[in-house]
């Protein structure tokens, strides 16, 4: 790694420790599998107020420990010495990354037992946090981006974190991205701290997707919708059930689409089992 100009080797190592805002490696550090900070699938109509957003890369996520790289499940990656030499000793969270579209490419390379100098050349290792770090996500992406302008020519690549002013502007970056062939995006809350496990500090948001589906029942609706349509109950073409119970008018739920007939709906990814997720109603088949 390149430090500062005029600065030896251990002034650099408190550094880099300090770009982490720690004294040195935590403990909890010290070896891997660790758990992980992990993201849930955001809402379609996510509100990005009190977010960062950057990117989402279609990579293989690596977890240095200031010592060694690792994949997600704590296993390591067999990577050439002098990719790891250029890395800093403070941890980092972050995505082995070669473009947007080149995730097999990524992933042959990074599974090798034997790291094969060329292919490794072509990878960035896109930094998007530091876990040892006790500060809000806004620090921490201020002390990532300062950590990979120090090292210049290095692997280490910025992940570009910005906040969007609302909905419908992140609903334009969202297709920006994806119109380019990116995957979708990640919102950050500013104010979070690094914590394991899936919370709505870490979301991710893809494009929707829509499909269509056989209306099979009107299930009754409660609270303010006492009275009239709570959702649809449907069957897609390949014979999944499941229930429509957002996205509709107050004139769509007084007047709902009639047994029978079909309608398409927008959807955020699916299930294993295939179930649409976030499914939401969009309007019936026959209508523009």
């Amino acid at each position: 790694m390149r430090y500062p100009s005029g600065v030896n080797r251990r002034e650099a190592l408190a550094w880099v420790a300090g770009l982490a805002g720690v004294g040195g490696l935590p403990a909890a550090y010290a070896g891997l599998p660790q758990p992980l900070m992990l993201a849930r699938v955001a809402a379609p109509d996510v509100d990005p107020e009190g977010y960062l957003v950057s990117e989402k890369l279609d990579g293989v996520r690596g977890i240095w420990d200031g010592h060694k790289l690792c994949f997600r499940s704590g296993a390591s990656i067999a990577a050439p010495a002098w990719f790891l030499a250029q890395l800093p000793v403070t941890p980092l969270d972050g995505e082995l990354w070669q473009g947007r579209g080149q995730f097999d490419a990524v992933s042959s390379t990074v599974r090798r037992a034997q790291p094969d100098d060329a292919r490794w050349r072509q990878l960035h290792y896109a930094v998007f946090d530091l876990p040892g770090s006790a500060e809000t996500f806004a620090v921490r992406a201020e002390r990532l981006h300062a950590l990979v302008l120090a090292a210049p020519g290095s692997p280490l690549f910025w992940v570009e974190q910005r906040s969007e002013p609302s909905r419908a502007a992140l609903r334009r970056r969202l297709a920006e991205v994806v119109q380019a062939d990116g995957e979708g995006l990640m919102l950050h809350r500013a104010d979070a701290l690094y914590a394991a496990g899936r919370s709505d500090a870490l979301l991710k948001l893809k494009p929707l997707e829509d499909d269509e589906a056989q209306v099979l029942a009107h299930l009754p609706g409660q609270g303010r919708h006492l009275g009239r349509l709570g959702a649809l109950r449907v069957r897609d073409a390949a014979g999944r059930e499941f229930q429509l119970g957002s996205g509709f008018s107050d004139a769509q739920r007084e007047a709902p689409p009639p047994l029978g007939s079909w309608v398409t709906y927008t959807f955020l990814g699916r299930t294993r089992t295939g179930l649409p997720r976030f499914a939401s109603f969009l309007r019936r088949r026959d209508e523009p």
